[in-house]
């Protein structure tokens, strides 16, 4: 009986799984068949393991169970590294910090998943390997003061260093020098150096303000003495011009005299008081008085 029971169930249990593994397989069939690729990413088209093409964003379809569809970032993407260990030509050791930005053209996502199979195997495979090396020989050609002075050249050289540098479906846009330590020793003596500088920048400007006053002062000085220069020539010539007219008076007033004998009495006359002197020499004439001009 129980023989004969185990053999009359067997036919209509598998009955009623075919029909449950068919609607299975049509079900992953049809949800296997289609596949959707962002914006901003490509799709590596495989087949049984092997790449026939490439998806672009939007809708696509595929055979189920044989093709697979690996999606690979195009955007842009940035690896940080915080403690890069560098000497500088003059001997300085320092610490940097750096983040490099890159992406993958569109068209080598192929070349990706060929070479990498992902973008963090890439990065491990050629940035990590590169960037560290690359910082720290560009890093050797600067003098500690030269690479904090031209800082922006620094990273212009380390980006084209790295980008010379790494081969492969990597597009690299560009190295960011967020940080450079140097020692606290050498740092302090970069700070005393600097205090110092200022110090003597300080003085020079004294000095040349002390040498400006100075001038201001000399050529005040020279402006008030060539001013009384000026003024004692102007009364010099003053003087002169008036000497010379009393004079030019005199001569005349005495040429006048000479010639006319009776303009002498009349300067005489004219100079007269009226009053005849109280005293006489023994031999001293009178005044002259002209008694027929007077009658």
């Amino acid at each position: 009986m129980l023989k004969t029971g185990s053999n009359s169930a067997t036919p209509f249990s598998l009955g009623k799984l075919v029909p449950i593994v068919i609607l299975l397989a049509l079900f992953t069939a049809l949800f296997g068949s289609w596949y959707t690729v962002d914006q901003g990413e490509r799709g590596v088209l495989l087949r049984n393991g092997k790449i026939i093409g490439t998806a672009e964003p939007g809708l696509g379809f595929k055979a189920p169970l044989i093709d697979t569809v690996v999606k690979i970032s195009t955007q842009t993407h940035t690896t940080s590294y915080q403690q890069l260990q560098a000497y500088s030509r003059d001997q300085q050791p320092a610490t940097l910090r750096a983040s490099v930005t890159f992406s993958v053209p569109p068209d080598r996502v192929e070349e990706v998943y060929a070479n990498f199979k992902s973008i963090d195997a890439m990065i491990a495979r050629l940035l990590d390997r590169q960037v560290p090396t690359q910082v720290e020989n560009v890093f050797g050609k600067y003098t500690a003061i030269s690479v904090v002075q031209e800082r922006i050249k620094f990273g212009i050289d380390v980006t084209a260093a790295i980008t010379n540098a790494i081969k492969g479906p990597i597009e690299i846009n560009s190295v960011q020098i967020e940080n450079i330590d140097f020692s606290n020793a050498y740092e302090k003596s970069v700070e005393d150096r600097m205090r110092a500088e200022v110090e003597v920048q300080t003085q020079l400007q004294n000095l040349e303000k002390e040498r400006v006053s100075a001038q201001i002062a000399v050529t005040q000085a020279q402006a008030q003495a060539d001013s009384q220069l000026a003024r004692a020539k102007a009364e010099a010539e003053s003087i002169r011009i008036k000497g010379i007219a009393e004079a030019s008076a005199i001569k005349s007033r005495a040429e006048a005299l000479a010639q006319n004998q009776n303009l002498v009495e009349l300067t005489k006359a004219e100079k007269w008081d009226g009053k005849l002197p109280t005293t006489m020499l023994p031999s001293g004439t009178l005044p002259f008085i002209d008694v027929k001009k007077s009658k």
